[in-house]
């Protein structure tokens, strides 16, 4: 028997960060009880009201090659090599992520990979999954927590050794953890919510448009964008201010919602049979930010993905940031087992600064996505980043390629996207294309303010 069949691991959610927790944890012997309010997807169809299909990044390939899953995680992806910006008299642009071929971001059904990592979980022999238990109540002076069986209604206690909060951003396990410490916990709402439609596949099963983009309608304040799906068809989400105009609060009508598709995002509805009849059965979701502090409690319990730090949608780091929490975890039990205290501690140190980034990221590339990818600054400074990374590719690397190619940390990005930014300003500035760059001014700049930094990760 494996020593650590003494710890009974108990971890509260089952999506996609709670269950390769458990694959991770199971994998170390650690008997493993996972807990989760919703009926178990593999058998029931659970998909409304959350996003279909997210971006998968390198942050998140990591952990999935750690665990042995990539070979089947591969035949579930789909490569999207750049962005397609749609303006609004209907022309295509498209802006390319990276300069080389392993620089693409790829779509993925969230369902399937959570069905994928639960599979997992089951299949180390150390988890048990019980689905349908709502997480009620945790008290950590006796190390218990109270699930409600939402089939019959009745109680369940049940013990633990440890305790890891996968349960999203309404997480009842940080609110637990924050009250018994006198931490910290805030949800920072964005005031702009989202809507999900869909583009079918064209009649042969082709997709209507560019298969290999991330597609963005950019609008200034607000945005629609579609992700790929394997049947040909795409995952639309418009994302919308609660309030104002145009805003969710104005869109009441068949008309009112016809006249918005129109005006805003003309051809969109020859793509979308029945645009208006989705618009008004689909779901309305909400945008936020979880900040909260710390991420853990004593050697009893500890956060993880959204419980810890739900982000916007943005960056697509959502997923791929919960997946790191992951692999950092098992890497400090690796360092510090059996040593609990440590293990968490170094965690928190090593996660939660992170987490903060990823948040203020995320959020500013909401910015860039909605109206940045139109200014012809935005693109002239993204052209000169990608020539300064062709001639100093050990000191220059834009931010998004840091956030979404590289695994250095979300902290270490933003500190050196803000210095890339200044260099960018200061080349940009009083020309109008990368032909005119001062290049001994460039290698000055690179070199003084990045050249003891180089990116080793």
């Amino acid at each position: 028997m494996s020593e650590n069949s003494k710890e009974k691991i108990v971890i509260a959610g089952a999506g996609l960060v709670g269950a390769m927790a458990a694959c991770f944890l199971g994998r170390r012997g650690f008997e493993v009880e996972v807990y989760e309010s919703r009926v178990d997807l593999r058998r029931h169809d659970i998909s409304a009201g959350r996003s279909i299909n997210l971006a998968l990044a390198n942050r998140g390939i990591y952990p999935l090659e750690q665990l042995g899953l990539m070979d089947r995680v591969r035949e579930m992806m789909i490569p999207m090599r750049g962005r397609m910006i749609h303006d609004p008299k209907g022309e295509q642009n498209f802006q390319p992520y990276g300069q080389s071929e392993d620089e693409v971001i790829y779509s993925i059904s969230r369902g399937d990979l959570n069905r994928l990592l639960l599979d997992a979980a089951e299949q180390t022999g150390n988890v048990n999954i019980h689905f349908s238990h709502r997480l009620d109540s945790v008290d950590f002076d006796t190390n218990s927590a109270v699930f409600i069986n939402e089939e019959t209604g009745s109680e369940v206690d049940v013990d633990f050794t440890r305790l890891v909060g996968a349960d999203g951003a309404g997480s009842r396990v940080r609110a637990a953890l924050v009250a018994a410490q006198d931490g910290s916990d805030s949800l920072e709402p964005l005031g702009h919510s989202y809507k999900e439609l869909e583009i079918p596949a064209g009649r042969d099963g082709s997709f209507q448009i560019e298969k290999h983009a991330l597609h963005i309608w950019p609008r200034g304040g607000f945005m629609l964008i579609a992700l790929p799906n394997l049947d040909g068809s795409f995952t639309v989400t418009l994302f919308l201010p609660n309030k104002g105009e145009p805003a969710f609060e104005t869109l009441q009508t068949r008309e009112a919602v016809s006249r918005f598709f129109d005006e805003y995002f003309p051809g969109v509805d020859g793509l979308i049979p029945g645009l208006v009849d989705d618009f008004f059965a689909n779901p309305t979701g909400k945008l936020g930010t979880v900040r909260c502090k710390p991420w853990h409690i004593a050697d009893k319990a500890i956060l993880i993905g959204d419980a810890a730090h739900a982000i916007v949608p943005f960056h697509g780091q959502g997923m791929n940031c919960g997946f790191e929490d992951c692999a950092v975890l098992d890497e400090c039990i690796g360092q510090h087992g059996p040593d609990w205290h440590q293990v968490f501690a170094e965690y928190d140190r090593l996660r939660a600064p992170n987490g903060e980034a990823i948040a203020d990221m995320a959020l500013e590339n909401y910015v860039e996505m909605r109206d940045s990818v139109n200014d012809p600054q935005f693109l002239l400074k993204k052209a000169i980043g990608f020539e300064l990374q062709k001639r100093w590719p050990d000191l220059f690397t834009p931010r998004y390629g840091m956030v979404m190619f590289q695994r250095i940390p979300y902290a270490e990005a933003q500190r050196r996207g803000e210095i890339n930014q200044q260099i960018l300003d200061r080349l940009a500035s009083g020309i109008e294309s990368v032909e005119e760059i001062d290049w001994d001014l460039a290698e000055t700049l690179v070199k003084k303010h990045l050249g003891s930094t180089a990116l080793t990760a």
